[in-house]
């Protein structure tokens, strides 16, 4: 772990290992972090709070500039070790590691930039001036399916606004975010500035949500436990940002770029093995296009080669873990059991290659129920449900009739339409012929029970601070309250 700047084991000198999906072996072992390791983290950013809060602008500007060229020039080296440990290919392990950097980058240019006022009051008698302040110690608690670039979204504007951390892990992927982290040590930024530690999180995240010196919590994953972040948040009134589940609808309408929306359907459903929380999850198709699409795109499913993230051949790694394929393949038996047609058979491969990782090969279905789990549930994998629709209106309609609200897309060359459907989806993101692509300056975040708050963006800067209003009387034109002088 990292605790106060430099490496630290647990105090129990208990460990856990972290294993490969793709080959079932032992990557490495990292501590099993308790309580009190987090309490010693939580002090240590307490402490460092103090300077890191004061440091002039400039100052924690170019600190954040040094750590997007150190990670920069270690992308090969962290990627490496994201595909070891998470699964996806390296060329999308790269990609994320430079999303890393690339917030770092954005919020680096924003910091001393922002605008305040002097006001007046309306009646003349003085004026007020609104402050931003950090908040203090942020617990940033991470997921496992984009460990690197989640933590950037997260560490970024909070450092920016000059606030400190002790970041969770994923227990499945702790050690490329102990190695980016290393690196940000490397460049010089304070110690306790940023601290890591590593183990459950029904002890170590618990720690985060009981301990008074903890302000915010930031978190990434499942809305099961986004409730059970809010139910324990509430006891201190812990300031949130919860980026939760989504059940993303992709609309292809009559007039689209047919393969064009094919291609972008096929990166938008199976990149990361389908276990993105905006992965395209229910795809809607206009009923006049759908036979054409299908063809295109059932054709470039079927093209998807499936294996091990190391290897430059591979489109599509493995599913994370056993658990995560076990809710996949129960998602497919329930649709097929409600009369689903497979258009793409899938599946858990026979293949001896196969026998050692935990592979699912694409599965897509169409005439699927709407009653199905995968039309009301996220289906966090490699499996996709098609339904066929009369027009845009339906289409809406079934888009919305979900829990969740966190992207969307639309595909269609009739600008009028693409605004009235990204005005009537509820979800945080509507993509207009584009698969779902997330960027460092653009706010990000959903309605329903896809979660609080944003990331990214000016927005997302918002979230790390706290607003305070400065009220000054002219005493020369004050009033009297009605009191005896």
């Amino acid at each position: 772990m990292i605790i106060g700047g430099e490496w630290a084991d647990s105090h129990t000198r208990e460990s856990f290992e972290v294993y490969n999906p793709a080959t079932g072996a032992k990557v490495d072992s990292v501590p099993r972090g308790d309580r009190e390791d987090a309490k010693r983290a939580v002090d240590s950013a307490k402490e460092a709070f103090k300077g890191w809060s004061g440091k002039p602008a400039i100052e924690r500007s170019r600190a954040m500039l040094r750590i997007v060229d150190a990670v920069r020039a270690g992308v090969e080296e962290l990627a490496a070790s994201l595909t070891a440990e998470q699964g996806k290919p390296l060329r999308e392990s790269r990609s994320e590691i430079n999303s890393f950097a690339n917030s770092f980058e954005y919020y680096a240019g924003l910091i001393g930039r922002e605008r305040g006022a002097q006001t007046p009051f309306s009646t003349g008698e003085g004026y007020f001036v609104v402050t931003k302040r950090p908040v203090g110690v942020v617990g940033a608690i991470l997921p496992w399916n984009f460990p690197v670039s989640l933590m950037g979204w997260k560490l970024a504007p909070g450092l920016a606004a000059g606030n400190t951390f002790v970041v969770k892990p994923a227990s499945t992927t702790p050690l490329t975010d102990l190695a980016a982290v290393a690196l940000l040590m490397k460049t010089g930024l304070p110690p306790g500035v940023v601290n890591v530690v590593t183990g459950p999180g029904a002890i170590v995240g618990e720690e985060l949500l009981d301990n008074p010196g903890v302000s915010k919590i930031a978190f990434t994953g499942e809305t099961a436990t986004g409730r059970r972040i809010m139910e324990g948040s509430a006891k201190q009134i812990k300031r949130l940002t919860l980026e939760l589940g989504g059940s993303d609808p992709m609309i292809v309408c009559d007039d689209a770029d047919l393969e064009l929306a094919a291609e972008g359907a096929v990166w938008g459903r199976f990149r990361n093995c389908g276990q993105s929380c905006t992965s395209v999850k229910r795809l809607f198709l206009f009923e006049s296009i759908a036979e054409s699409f299908l063809k295109s795109f059932v054709e470039r499913v079927k093209s998807i080669v499936v294996g091990n993230g190391m290897e430059g051949s591979t489109h599509m790694g493995p599913v994370h873990t056993p658990e995560q394929r076990e809710k996949v393949e129960s998602m497919v038996a329930d649709a097929t059991g409600r009369g689903a047609q497979v258009l793409v058979e899938g599946g858990t491969p026979t293949d001896k290659k196969f026998s050692r990782g935990v592979f699912y090969m694409p599965v897509v279905l169409g005439e699927v129920s709407y009653d199905a789990q995968m039309a009301k549930e996220e289906c966090f994998g490699p499996a996709l449900p098609v339904f066929v629709v009369k027009g845009l209106d339906e289409a809406i309609e079934r888009a919305n009739d979900t829990a969740y609200g966190l992207g969307s897309s639309i595909w269609t060359k009739d600008m009028g339409r693409a605004y009235d459907a990204a005005e009537k989806i509820e979800a945080g993101t509507t993509w207009v012929n584009s698969p779902p692509i997330s960027r460092a300056e653009v706010p990000f975040g959903g309605f329903k029970q896809s979660g609080l708050g944003r990331e990214n963006g000016v927005e997302g800067l918002d979230h790390y601070y706290e607003t305070k209003s400065i009220q000054v009387l002219d005493y020369g034109k004050g009033r009297k309250w009605g009191f005896p002088i």
